[in-house]
């Protein structure tokens, strides 16, 4: 059994170790503040309705990109082939240059948001944020859905997160 804290909580370490067997595929989420581009690397995103299509993604209350989403009202989402590792990397670290984040990194601007999507990512989505809930140190943004799009429809591999590794997951 694992051990608790007087207040009843799970130790943050065991949590994370714990939920670190959960694999989970990788997105970048991307917003525009003030026409500047904003994004972050996110794996904690789910489909939650189909009628209406509402995504959600949960923002660290902590980092830039919380004010951005929540100011701008629409972001992006852009599902990562395994191929694209280390456009993973550069978005989850903090402190990197706003101004420069995407130099080198193929995005098209999606057709009603304008938010970046990233080129050969499996999948995109743009969002009108729908409802945010408290989460914690996070905050939850529901969005529904106002456009998507596919890859290439060839087999890749999706980027997945287990055990804080990324690691490759086979298509078909």
């Amino acid at each position: 059994m694992s051990s608790t804290e007087s207040s009843g909580s799970v130790p943050p370490a065991e949590f994370r170790a714990a939920l670190g067997q959960f694999a989970s595929g990788i997105t970048i989420m991307s917003t525009l503040q003030d026409g500047v581009a904003h994004a972050m690397t996110a794996n904690a995103f789910t489909s939650v309705s189909l009628d209406p299509p509402l995504v959600l993604v949960c923002v660290d209350k902590g980092v830039r990109m919380h004010s951005a989403v929540l100011d701008c009202g629409y972001w992006a989402v852009s599902v990562l082939s395994g191929a694209q590792r280390e456009i993973a990397d550069r978005f989850a670290r903090s402190g990197r240059d706003l101004y420069s984040q995407f130099d080198g990194i193929g995005t098209a601007a999606g057709p009603k948001t304008g938010c970046p999507t990233v080129d050969g990512a499996l999948s995109w989505l743009e969002c009108r944020t729908w409802a945010t809930y408290d989460g914690g140190d996070h905050t939850i943004v529901v969005g529904e859905v106002l456009s998507l799009g596919t890859g290439d429809p060839g087999d890749p591999s999706a980027l997945i997160y287990h055990s804080s590794h990324y690691r490759e997951l086979p298509g078909n």
